[in-house]
């Protein structure tokens, strides 16, 4: 992948992400050393639970962050949205297999044109998603649009470190040994040589609060994680 734009760049991902999601899960862990849950589990703090409510997890992939919510009880009904089918079936299967399956609602669209009205969910939850967003400024004015006022949106994602160690020592770290994870776990050395390209090509947490910010989420709280190469961002539409 060499700087995709558009419709192109979102061809592209969905058509990997179908491609590596049987195995995604999996390298997750091993790239992480487990540590996804964990962070996860402490994104759903900043949720407000709702044990009548509706959420929304953009970017659901295989369903992870859905299913914490739903195991701590949080929310009544999630419903997980991916643009990739084959990543939502393996969701839906997990689903099943946890009990969820009344509770987790798969959705197949896209992030920059939500097919729900407006004011439709008390909180909503991107994790690891954002990077892949053709448009992240539109994709955000949409979120905005279907949270319900007084609700947050919880960004769990992989950012571009903002100190000087890290800033130059991760992208080292990630660019070099990603690719070969991915090739040979996955046997899919493009998808894992994306993935650090994305992040190069991301912003740091603070322009994502700026960001955020401009299209109209109030008082952002950034939270640093694995020495600020991981962050959980929060923002709440007004009431």
């Amino acid at each position: 992948m060499v700087n995709l734009q558009g419709k192109d760049k979102s061809k592209f991902v969905s058509n990997m992400f179908n491609r590596i999601s049987g195995r995604y899960d999996l390298l997750n862990t091993i790239m992480t050393a487990g540590m996804h849950y964990s962070w996860r589990k402490k994104a759903t703090k900043y949720l407000k639970k709702s044990e009548t409510g509706m959420f929304l997890d953009v970017a659901t992939g295989t369903g992870d962050f859905a299913f914490e919510i739903l195991n701590q009880k949080i929310a009544n009904k999630v419903v997980g949205l991916d643009f990739s089918v084959e990543m939502l079936n393996i969701g839906q299967i997990k689903s099943e297999k946890r009990n969820f399956d009344k509770k987790f609602v798969p959705v197949v669209a896209d992030a920059h044109e939500l097919p729900f009205a407006d004011n439709s969910f008390e909180s909503i939850t991107i994790g690891f998603g954002v990077r892949n967003f053709v448009d992240l400024s539109i994709a955000l004015e949409e979120l905005l649009r279907v949270l319900v006022p007084g609700g947050n949106l919880v960004i769990l994602e992989i950012v571009k470190p903002e100190g000087k160690i890290m800033s130059r020592l991760f992208p080292l770290y990630f660019e070099k040994i990603t690719p070969r994870i991915g090739s040979i776990f996955a046997g899919d050395r493009e998808a894992y040589t994306y993935l650090p390209q994305s992040v190069s090509n991301f912003l740091t947490s603070t322009q994502l609060a700026v960001l955020m910010t401009k299209k109209g989420f109030k008082k952002p709280v950034v939270k640093k994680l694995a020495f600020g190469t991981v962050a959980i961002v929060v923002g709440q539409k007004n009431e």
